[in-house]
Parts: structure tokens; C-alpha cells; sequence
């Protein structure tokens, strides 16, 4: 199974980038798809996730910038970010839930300057 997330780059503060992770590969059923964020010096965080009843939770500190988005036939997951701010500066992690296995992608680094 792998898990790849693409869509990172360097933003200026207020502005936009869609994120998006894939999962390929003899994959059982998929229960949750999420994205998380680490930043320098600070513990992996939940940012989004996107259950498979298709309800969706935030991070407080997300609510009303970002939206998560998931397209099941295809086994990928989108993160749409609006209003970037420096503090959103991470790496992005995709992680895959299944029924007995999680899987985590590389990460895509998301840098937001001021």
C-alpha cells in the first residue's frame, strides 16, 4: 500500500493550496482518511479527517479555512486551505484508516510566509 500526498509549496499569508493524497495498492476497506501537521518542535496534530460514514471533524484553529473532501472511487482525499496563516506552516500528513491497519504518507511541507 502507499500513500502520497502532493500538493506543498510556499504561500504567502492569506493565500490558497489544495492538498491531495492517494492511496494505491491492495487497500481493505477504507474507514477514515485524515490529514494531519507537524511543525518544527511541536507534536503531529489532527487537521481534518473525513470519516466513511462521510462526516468530517476540524481542528479548532482550521474551522472555516480549511476543507476536507474525499472522492472514494478513487481512494483520495483533498484538503482544501484558504486564509493561510504562518502558524499553518507543517508537514502535511495523510494517513489511510482501515480496519486493522493505518497508514501514513511521506508528508508534503506547507510553508505560509508573512
Amino acid at each position: 500500500v502507499q500513500v502520497v500526498e502532493s500538493g506543498g509549496g510556499l504561500v504567502q499569508a492569506g493565500g490558497s493550496l489544495r492538498l491531495s493524497c492517494a492511496a494505491s495498492g491492495i487497500i481493505p476497506s477504507i474507514n477514515a482518511m485524515g490529514w494531519y501537521r507537524q511543525a518544527p518542535g511541536k507534536q503531529r496534530e489532527l487537521v481534518a479527517v473525513d470519516t466513511s460514514g462521510g462526516s468530517t471533524d476540524y481542528a479548532d484553529s482550521v474551522k472555516g479555512r480549511f476543507t476536507i473532501s474525499r472522492d472514494n472511487a478513487k481512494n483520495t482525499v483533498y484538503l482544501q486551505m484558504h486564509t493561510l496563516k504562518p502558524e499553518d506552516t507543517a508537514v502535511y500528513y495523510c494517513k489511510v484508516t482501515t480496519g486493522l491497519f493505518v497508514y501514513w504518507g511521506q508528508g508534503t511541507q506547507v510553508t505560509v510566509s508573512s
